[in-house]
């Protein structure tokens, strides 16, 4: 039996839930899903300019492991390009987490840090992690 999936940080759930092609009647073709987890991926990468190493510290999962997450986003998005279909950005196994008032923090909510780590810091997992989230990253 695998190992269960533990949450991948994102800093904040996109503000639209997809995109439509020009001209393609929706119910024609079923829609590419992009998870949320993806979406954070492509952000990091693309949009803000980051590494991999960058990234993967701030969703808390290894290198390799945010490698696999980005490849698989950016397969949907050509997919969905080439294809004609609709991106769908919904699901996936991660846990929503700004700066001020996350709800899983201990310390986010007595005025310290969120469990989203500073990019400085070891990328090891449960280095302050572990201490920091109260369900230590198991999603809900």
């Amino acid at each position: 039996m695998p190992r269960p999936k533990l949450c991948r940080i994102i800093s904040d759930m996109p503000d639209i839930q997809g995109f439509r092609p020009i001209g393609v009647p929706m119910p024609e073709s079923e829609p590419v899903v992009l998870l949320y987890e993806e979406y954070e991926a492509l952000k990091l990468m693309d949009y803000k300019g980051l590494t991999q190493e960058e990234s993967s510290v701030l969703m808390d999962v290894s290198r390799p492991t945010f490698t696999r997450i980005y490849e698989k986003a950016r397969r949907s998005v050509a997919q969905a390009f080439v294809e004609g279909r609709a991106l769908v950005i919904e699901g996936g196994h991660y846990h929503a987490c700004a700066d001020e008032g996350c709800h899983r923090c201990r310390r986010a909510n007595s005025g310290g840090a969120c469990c989203r780590r500073d990019t400085k810091q070891s990328i090891n997992k449960g280095d302050n992690y572990e201490n920091c989230c109260a369900r230590k990253g198991k999603c809900n």
